[in-house]
């Protein structure tokens, strides 16, 4: 009996090589696509909606700029640095990635062509950049950003990327473990952006002491994006619409639920009050956390994550933060030190507590060469238990060390440059003098009155000091010297205008 004839979509032809599978493909360019968007709409909008209304425009053109930055710097030589041909244990060889020849080629991993790949691998180079940036908005002269982004993208990001991700890196073969980034972008990104933040140095004082969001919903918005983005971020990294990646997709969920929960939580039974933004944190800790695990740990595993990354961060950004003279003088905006450098380390050291074997077997096809120090317990394989942890551990110092060094020398030059900060008067007017634009025609930047019964959440450098207290008081009865300065230009601009018509 003859077999039936396959449908006519199946078969290959010079669009449809034998080794390329449509719906891999179509899942891996839909995974990318969720990633992009996390940083274009996501992250500028919640960059835009978290910081004060002066800082709005700039801080999502940050991100915006970044975005398209990395993307041409990406295929000009950023992916062969990061997954081409071997240079160096750390790096790959220089080249392009634009030829019809190369694109067109199977990739180094998946049944798809290394166009999807290089833009796959483009948007996790990108976010990363964007949430370096979130530590230093609201003073970084954005000249300065726009000579850090290649920078940093060439000489940090690529060789984290070659040693834990490439085929050929140092880690990598050794057999560490960072599923989908927690060590490449998350640690790396936490670390690079504190780094940053320390060499630009603070914000004005009185943004470190009231920097209200000018936009709670605008920033939900963009954690929202941000969260079912994560689907993509985690559930793309098999390289397969597999069991994995829906393994993934489904750890990631939960982890991050659990993690918003227990942050919830936390704040209730400390400050009295449930805070979105507390909760936006617990979200983003516990996506952080779970990356570098997704598809090599079970749901119970993905749970205890979520509780450990809901509790952990916590304390580090609301007691440790409180009680440290360092962290205290670097100011890091939006707390990536704490929902990326410490969660990603959380995340890479659960990893090697609780990588299961054959889901590890599922990923990287090598049964028994990774195993959790957990089952390494369980199955009386205590020398590759410990060899787990050991190399993970390994990988939080390595990129560490990688991204303090290269942070601080692309900072350094930099600033040979351009000055890394704005002006003391600019940063007084923000927006206008950044950008000669404003996010809202409206005035005020989003404080309190000073007989709000609500929470202070959110300032974080103070939460109810006396001298942020008096700050408020003595905007009751007068416009702020930002307003001033606004208030007059714009008249300036409709005497001219009248005057133009008349």
């Amino acid at each position: 009996m003859a077999s039936p004839p396959l449908p006519p979509n199946l078969f290959t032809d010079q669009a449809n090589p034998p080794w390329m599978n449509k719906g891999d493909n179509a899942w891996q360019l839909t995974a990318a696509t969720l990633v992009g968007l996390q940083s274009v709409p996501g992250l500028i909008i919640l960059y835009g909606g978290a910081v004060k209304k002066k800082w709005a425009v700039n801080s999502a053109f940050m991100a915006l700029y970044a975005f398209a930055c990395v993307l041409v710097c990406w295929v000009g030589w950023g992916y062969r640095l990061s997954f081409g041909d071997k240079l160096i244990p750390i790096w790959g060889k220089i080249n392009v990635a634009l030829s019809e020849h190369y694109l067109l080629e199977q990739a180094f991993s998946g049944k798809f062509p290394n166009a999807t790949m290089v833009f796959f691998q483009f948007v996790f180079a990108a976010i990363t950049l964007i949430l370096i940036a979130g530590a230093v908005l609201g003073r970084m002269n954005f000249y300065a950003w726009m000579l850090f982004v290649p920078l940093w993208l060439t000489f940090s990001y690529t060789i984290g990327a070659y040693t834990i991700w490439s085929t050929g890196g140092w880690l990598a073969t050794a057999g560490m473990i960072d599923y989908s980034g927690g060590y490449v972008i998350h640690l790396s990104s936490g670390v690079a952006g504190f780094t940053a933040a320390y060499w630009v140095g603070p914000r004005l004082t009185k943004d470190r002491e009231r920097f209200p969001p000018n936009n709670i919903l605008l920033m939900l918005a963009g954690a929202g994006l941000l969260w079912m983005g994560w689907t993509g971020f985690n559930g793309g990294d098999p390289y397969a619409a597999n069991i994995d990646a829906s393994l993934a997709v489904l750890n990631t969920h939960v982890c991050a639920a659990t993690s918003l929960l227990t942050w919830l939580i936390l704040d209730i039974v400390f400050f009295g009050k449930a805070s979105v933004i507390g909760a936006v944190q617990g979200m983003i800790t516990g996506l952080v956390c779970i990356t570098p695990a997704a598809g090599v740990v079970h749901g119970w595993a993905a749970i205890i994550m979520g509780i450990c990354s809901g509790s952990i961060p916590w304390f580090t950004m609301m007691v440790v933060h409180k009680k440290s003279e360092i962290l205290q003088k670097v100011d890091d905006t939006m707390a990536v030190f704490h929902t990326h450098a410490v969660a990603g380390t959380l995340g890479g050291l659960l990893t090697g507590l609780f990588a299961n074997p054959k889901l590890c077997n599922l990923f990287y096809g090598k049964y028994g060469q990774y195993v959790g120090l957990f089952y390494g317990f369980q199955m009386g394989e205590y020398h590759n238990g410990f060899r787990q942890i050991g190399l993970q551990l390994i990988g939080v110092v390595f990129i560490v060390s990688v991204n303090v060094v290269t942070t601080s020398l692309v900072c350094l030059a930099v600033r040979f440059i351009v000055p890394l900060r704005m002006t003391e008067e600019d940063m007084e007017i923000g927006d206008e003098a950044a950008h000669g634009e404003e996010a809202y025609a409206i005035w005020g930047q989003g404080d309190r009155n000073e007989n709000s019964r609500f929470s202070t959440y959110n300032d974080v450098e103070i939460n109810g000091s006396s001298k942020a207290k008096g700050h408020v008081f003595s905007h009751k009865h007068r416009r702020s010297f930002v307003d001033t300065v606004l208030w007059r230009r714009a008249v300036l601009r409709a005497a001219s205008f009248l005057s133009g018509i008349s």
